[in-house]
């Protein structure tokens, strides 16, 4: 085959390029765990050389930070997507309690679990794990305080209702590396119920939104 007939090879822009990387370094940090992102690693997994994934992240520990942010921060646009939001706030909160109660939640649990950890001795990674941190309760008491302006929830402290479920996702969250599916239904239910009884639903209310087809839109 004459060399006019070759593909031509794409030549990505500087944007396009750092974002595959954050994509690929994301992907296994989530099923690997951020110990496994180096920079060795990701530009076998996008079959590059590594000089060209120390261009865009000439530190590796700036390519972990970036791929557990990326990572973290996507999961939070998924689960409660910032305003104006598809759904009204109380089917909003039930549609996230349902997603981040579940077994699908345990790789994002792992990734948490690993980041906090690591970020004892990686002051970056330290960093964008506070900022993280910051983004998920922001966003989930905005959500909370719309409700409370709709009429859906009734609280006086929304700051403190977010931290409440947030503290129990977490503990939650916790046990997802020594298996999860053999939770009482009542310990399974605990954020669901926390949320129900601090923002005055009626029992199992967040529950049936959960479950209401619409609330996966």
């Amino acid at each position: 085959m004459s060399s006019s007939a070759q593909r031509k090879r794409v030549r990505k822009s500087p944007e396009a390029r750092r974002a595959e990387i954050v994509e690929a370094a994301s992907a296994v940090a989530l099923t690997e765990g951020l110990e496994c992102v180096t920079l060795r690693r990701i530009a076998d997994e996008l079959a590059v050389r590594p000089g060209l994934i120390s261009h865009y992240f000439p530190s590796a520990e700036d390519l972990v930070a970036e791929a557990f942010g990326s990572a973290a921060g996507g999961e939070l646009d998924r689960l409660i997507p910032a305003a104006p939001r598809p759904l009204p706030p109380t089917r909003q909160l039930a549609r996230f309690l349902a997603h981040t109660s579940g077994e699908a939640y345990d790789d994002i649990s792992r990734l948490w679990i690993n980041a906090r950890h690591l970020s004892r001795y990686r002051p970056v990674l330290r960093e964008r794990v506070l900022v993280q941190e910051a983004a998920w309760r922001g966003r989930l008491e905005e959500l909370i305080r719309e409700g409370v302006g709709q009429g859906e929830f009734h609280t006086d402290d929304p700051y403190g209702v977010t931290i409440q479920i947030l503290v129990v996702l977490d503990g939650l969250g916790a046990h997802a590396n020594t298996g999860t599916a053999a939770r009482p239904e009542a310990v399974a239910r605990l954020a669901h119920t926390t949320a129900e009884r601090e923002l005055g639903l009626p029992d199992g209310a967040l529950t049936a939104e959960g479950h209401d087809p619409g609330a996966t839109a």
